[in-house]
């Protein structure tokens, strides 16, 4: 996300904000702001979990394959 953000300067994010602004209303931004949040972190989580798993099963294979290359050398 970092990586977009730096592509968008000053004037650009102050019309994205009036857009927001336009189309939600001040009254509803706020309930907005934590529906992106929990999206947000709910996003991550889910990223999170998936490194996790990937990492998992992959450190079962790469244990294998230095076992395997052990009992070579034997």
């Amino acid at each position: 996300m970092m990586g977009t953000l730096q592509f968008i300067g000053g004037q650009e994010l102050i019309i994205i904000l009036l857009v927001v602004l336009l189309l939600f209303g001040s009254k509803q931004i706020p309930e907005f702001a934590r529906m992106m949040g929990k999206g947000m972190r709910e996003f991550r989580k889910a990223t999170e979990d998936i490194k996790r798993e990937i990492n998992d099963e992959t450190k079962g294979i790469s244990d294998d394959i230095d076992d395997m290359k052990n009992s070579l050398k034997s």
